[in-house]
């Protein structure tokens, strides 16, 4: 694993700042004068929490709009690099709590993968963990199981590499599965549960995969 650089923390934290200065600022603005009574202390700081969640939503993806997330291997001192690090210190710092202690409902995590740059289609739900929302393309009325994770992101030693996830639609990701970097389903495809896809693995539609590592298990039956 490569070492995050002083100018990338930096870069991040001079973002975090801005994040926290506009939350603040707001919480202030919106709130300071209401008379909130003994729950005044407890409103605020609720209140800024919040705030500051969307404003860090708000500043993540201009962040991206500016230095997009692009697939590929990412060089040692490249601007891809710095690109990954910052975006690493955002998970690490603000949004990793959001996606891996499972505090919000489904519903309302559907709307954070969101905000994060994920696309995810109508009536499409997770109740795992998306690690790289942004290289996370999914279809309408799929499913991933409990504690399943995908991720788009490699890392062997020293190497990194970036691999956006493709899922098509209908599909059925069990609980506990892991999807890597790479992986194409195709639609109406079901992952067992606890299964593990390897990189770059291609599931067609209709297959039924499972076991570590995954391998089919049964194959997609006729077009629909």
């Amino acid at each position: 694993m490569r070492e995050i650089k002083a100018s990338q923390i930096l870069f991040f934290l001079l973002l975090l700042a801005l994040v926290l200065a506009l939350a603040l600022a707001s919480t202030a603005c919106l709130f300071g004068d209401l008379p909130l009574g003994d729950f005044r202390g407890v409103a605020l700081v609720v209140a800024a929490v919040l705030l500051n969640y969307l404003y860090a939503f708000a500043v993540y993806r201009l962040f991206l709009c500016w230095l997009p997330l692009l697939d590929g291997d990412v060089a040692p001192d490249s601007r891809a690099e710095f690109i990954a690090n910052v975006n690493i210190l955002f998970y690490l710092i603000l949004f990793n709590s959001l996606i891996r202690t499972h505090a919000l409902p489904v519903p309302l995590m559907r709307l954070v993968y969101l905000a994060l740059g994920a696309r995810l289609g109508g009536n499409t739900y997770s109740a795992g963990a998306i690690l790289d929302p942004p290289l996370t393309r999914i279809g309408k009325n799929t499913i991933i199981g409990h504690d399943a994770v995908i991720f788009a992101h490699v890392i062997e030693g020293a190497r990194l590499e970036l691999k956006t996830v493709h899922i098509g639609d209908g599909v059925t990701i069990g609980a506990s599965a892991v999807v890597m970097a790479g992986v194409r389903i195709g639609d109406g495809a079901i992952v067992s549960a606890g299964a593990v896809v390897t990189k770059d693995s291609q599931i067609g539609p209709g297959e039924v995969w499972g076991g570590i590592p995954a391998r089919l298990l049964k194959r997609g039956g006729p077009p629909g």
